[in-house]
């Protein structure tokens, strides 16, 4: 047993020290492409450059950026049970193990067994024992860095499935929020809508009266009633889209169709002085889908190198050792017996024909390494295009809501003063209907213009690439 032991601490000694015996990894080392990125974000205007600025309005946490503690409590939900979220980390834990896989090939590799056999002869009496052990032992000299760079590129993967899971949480948080800032809109949208129903009501009323009076006509009241009717008509259609919202929000939040508990109103909801972007060169490092496709690229790179190393020679060293002991139950001293084995040696294969097999596999290699660079630069220009549209986006927003107030302010003023004039005998009551109906409208269209402008700034907050940091 002792000369077993110190057997295969010797095997083991002289593999690990073979394991310190590098070559050069063959194949080209990453580095990032020079890229000719934008200085500086386009103008609104469309015809200047905005100044550049270090701070970024996406460098701010979601729970910052969004003050409604309902929303805030809503994301933090979705983050827990969301099932698109779980899947990304499980995909995280799968790549963290296949690394693991690959990496192992780098160590000597070493396995033990044993038997044990004991029976007994009708000619011998005694009763004979027989216990065999052996050790194997093998590593792979990774001369020519082939082993490296396949664990050089499982680890590009692991890291790349990390990015994917943070772009999860990135579309996830921005999605809640949209689908909530849309939620508060309906719902003002059904309160203007309640609101002018009411008022139609009383119009109606009202009409009725005067017409029972001699002062109106019947058809002052079918058109005070077209104009209820319409009110009427807007709320199953404002419901239905109210309930089929919370079934998409409750969705994210992995639940079952349920409803939603709303926080502050659309009116109270608060809006940031300023919104700066940041420096353009940010967003390389900040939005994760393009440090995904980075990563993506790295793999590929290193898989070429991968590939080239197949084309020269691998070398193996191996090493065996073992023993037998045997006992018999009667005269043990003259039975018992030690012997052990013991075996070590290198193997060396170099590909000679392979029908076109390796330099195929290097070509696919080096086509999936141009693939992934081209994705790789589309995904920064597509990240761009996202930061304009949603810069534009959201200042023409910002102006339609303050302009429909405006409307709104002027066809307020417009109906108390054409009621004043129908009451006083100087115009029509359809003159006050029209009015109703186009202050109705302006109503509904601003508490539209209203959800517009915050699900913008959600847009800008995402294209930033803010909002996945835990």
């Amino acid at each position: 047993m002792n000369k077993l032991a110190r057997f295969v601490a010797a095997v083991v000694a002289v593999l690990m020290a073979s394991s310190l015996i590098t070559g050069c990894a063959v194949g080209p080392n990453y580095h990032r492409p020079d890229e000719q990125i934008p200085p500086a974000y386009r103008d609104l205007s469309g015809n200047s450059q905005i100044p550049a600025q270090t701070a970024s309005y996406a460098d701010l946490p979601w729970w910052q950026v969004f003050q409604d503690s309902q929303l805030q409590e809503l994301i933090r939900t979705a983050l827990k049970q969301n099932y698109d979220l779980q899947i990304a980390t499980e995909r995280i834990n799968a790549a963290r193990a296949q690394l693991a896989i690959t990496r192992s090939n780098l160590f000597p590799q070493l396995q033990a067994g044993g038997t044990f056999d004991g029976g007994k002869a009708q000619f011998f009496p005694a009763t004979v024992n027989i216990l065999f052990l052996a050790a194997d032992a093998s590593f792979q000299l990774d001369l020519f860095g082939r082993l490296r760079r396949e664990t050089e590129a499982a680890r590009a993967q692991l890291l790349a499935t990390q990015d994917a899971q943070q772009t999860v949480i990135l579309t996830l948080v921005s999605d809640v929020a949209s689908d909530y800032f849309a939620l508060l809109q309906l719902d003002l949208q059904l309160k203007i809508t309640l609101e002018t129903v009411k008022t139609q009501e009383d119009s109606v009323k009202l009409t009725n009266l005067r017409l029972d009076h001699g002062v109106a006509t019947k058809l002052d009241v079918l058109q005070a009633q077209e104009v209820l009717d319409t009110a009427n008509a807007q709320i199953p259609d404002l419901e239905r889209q109210i309930a089929q919202e919370e079934d998409a929000i409750s969705i994210l939040l992995g639940n079952y169709s349920q409803g939603v508990p709303r926080g502050k109103t659309l009116a109270e909801q608060t809006l940031p002085p300023e919104v700066p972007p940041g420096l353009p060169s940010s967003i390389l490092e900040r939005r994760p889908d393009i440090r995904q496709a980075e990563q993506t690229l790295v793999a590929a790179n290193a898989e070429i190198g991968a590939a080239k190393a197949q084309f020269f020679p691998q070398i193996s060293l191996t090493g065996t050792g073992g023993g037998a002991f045997g006992r018999s139950s009667t005269f043990s001293s003259l039975m018992s017996s030690q012997s052990t084995i013991w075996s070590y040696g290198g193997q060396v294969t170099q590909p000679i024909f392979t029908g076109g097999a390796l330099r195929g596999n290097l070509k696919l290699a080096e086509s999936q390494h141009k693939q992934a660079l081209i994705a790789y630069r589309q995904s920064i220009q597509s990240a761009f295009g996202d930061v304009s549209d949603a810069l534009i986006g959201y200042q023409k927003f910002h102006q339609v809501r303050l302009r429909q107030e405006d409307t709104v302010k002027d066809l307020q003023e417009a109906v108390r003063l054409s009621d004043m004039r129908y009451k006083g005998g100087t115009t029509t009551y359809l003159e006050v209907l029209d009015g109703q109906r186009s202050l109705f409208s302006a109503e509904l269209t601003l508490a539209s213009a209203r959800g517009t402008e915050y699900q913008s700034l959600v847009q800008l907050y995402r294209a930033l690439g803010g909002g996945w940091q835990q």
